[in-house]
């Protein structure tokens, strides 16, 4: 029998587009706060890295803290939209704060500002909207394929706007008046575009009553909001899918903070800093093919683990070819591996959200609790945690390579770093990938369940 459909075109579309509002803030932080406090307010990229590490793992403390918060939440406009509302405010604002550094700050009080927005935006803000977008996938909809179809289209909007700030945002800041003023002026304007579509997002979407969300099966023991912090996070980590999917999210968003140092890779190595945009257009645009065709590709071969764990071996063979023609110094060659192996790697980025939604299912079917937001902290926290490592190593390996900043031509050393970490990188990423999605058999599980207790 068809599962019932709860959405229309237009509510997963105004879904999506969240992760617009969200990337506009993700987006100009993963690939440019490193490059800006190096050569524009001159901090030591080591030190940088080191701060960013330490906001990342204070940071990843709260995670869980806001899913259950979440949880907990009743209100007329449910239990994550409110929270996904008021939490953009915070990061629009802390947006701006970061890339407004005051000059006539000495570098001991720049280093501590930094460290204080960078952690305000991520550790309270950022977590608390993402998760709460994490967790309507499953908290509007309870059918399966709706919920692949969200996480494709939302995906699609985070690759598309990640490409468009990638692309422009070097001229944007030049024409914005350069340097300081430049870099805080295009802060504002991501800022508020951030604002007016994140609302929008809110607005187009409306949770399930929770009756029909725990498909009334709903008991004494089953509300999640009877469930303390600690039992919570011991619900969590007895589903080994949940700790999967979590390393999953680190991992890519390791990567992803790694790519910071696209940038230097371009004007150092490549000796153009404008190939950001065509290169990141290689990586992104053929994602967002990829995940058009994810939902169909799902339902043709009966799951998502087949479709995530082939693709990623796929990405694989051209992650190999990226890295040949690297040390060629073959431009087009690079683009063409770098399309294909984004093909590759797409369907999990369309997925992700359905994942964690049927790890949530699996807690319900085996312990008879609800615990969606807290759940969905996997996806926060996963990002968070992969990309402030990524970027902190990025910043570390830049100065162990002997980074000096604005120079002509950096050292050899710095060089062979560049090259690790833009070539040889995403390569070790690909391979841990695989080994987790060959494992992540949430949906057998879940069938295996059903079938096991069916009356």
């Amino acid at each position: 029998m068809e599962e019932k459909k709860y959405l229309k075109w237009y509510n997963k579309v105004g879904y999506g587009s969240g992760d617009l509002a969200a990337n506009m803030v993700y987006g100009l932080l993963t690939s440019f706060v490193l490059i800006y406090l190096t050569d524009t307010v001159g901090l030591n990229a080591g030190i940088v890295g080191t701060l960013m590490m330490f906001s990342k793992f204070a940071d990843g403390v709260t995670d869980v803290f806001f899913g259950t918060l979440i949880d907990k939440t009743h209100s007329k406009m449910g239990k994550a939209r409110p929270w996904m509302l008021w939490s953009y405010l915070g990061n629009a604002v802390m947006l701006i704060a970061i890339f407004a550094i005051p000059k006539s700050m000495g570098d001991t009080a720049k280093y501590a500002y930094f460290f204080i927005t960078y952690t305000l935006l991520n550790a309270v803000f950022y977590t608390a909207n993402n998760i709460a977008y994490a967790s309507l996938t499953s908290l509007i909809t309870k059918n399966g394929n709706e919920r692949v179809q969200m996480g494709s289209i939302r995906f699609m909007f985070s690759l598309a706007t990640n490409l468009v700030v990638a692309s422009i945002t070097v001229n944007a800041v030049a024409s914005m008046g350069g340097g300081a003023a430049g870099w805080r002026n295009v802060a504002i304007v991501y800022a508020i575009i951030g604002l007016i579509v994140n609302t929008i997002s809110v607005l187009s979407v409306k949770e399930l009553p929770e009756e029909e969300a725990e498909d009334g099966k709903q008991t004494e023991n089953a509300p999640a909001e009877k469930l303390s912090l600690l039992e919570a996070i011991k619900l969590l980590l007895a589903n080994k899918y949940y700790i999967i999917i979590a390393l999953i999210y680190v991992f890519i968003y390791m990567q992803t903070g790694i790519t910071g140092v696209g940038i230097y890779y371009m004007t150092y190595i490549l000796g153009n800093p404008a190939l950001l945009g065509t290169f990141s257009m290689a990586s992104m645009f053929p994602m967002i093919i990829g995940l058009a065709f994810t939902p169909a590709l799902v339902k043709k071969m009966k799951g998502m683990y087949k479709v995530n764990l082939y693709g990623y071996c796929f990405a694989f063979l051209f992650r190999i070819l990226f890295i040949a023609a690297g040390y060629m110094g073959n431009v087009p060659l690079m683009l063409g591996a770098s399309v294909l192996a984004g093909l590759g790697t797409s369907p999990v980025t369309g997925d992700l959200n359905a994942l964690i939604a049927a790890a949530s299912d699996y807690t319900y079917r085996t312990r008879e609790k609800r615990v969606d937001g807290t759940m969905f902290s996997c996806s926060s926290l996963g990002i968070k945690i992969g990309s402030g490592i990524g970027t902190a190593l990025a910043g570390w390996l830049l100065a162990a390579g002997g980074y000096v900043a604005n120079a002509a031509v950096q050292p050899q050393s710095c060089i062979n770093m560049l090259n690790f970490l833009y070539l040889w990188f995403p390569l070790i990423m690909v391979v841990i990938m695989i080994i987790l999605l060959s494992q992540l058999k949430v949906e057998k599980a879940n069938a295996d369940w059903d079938a096991a207790h069916k009356a």
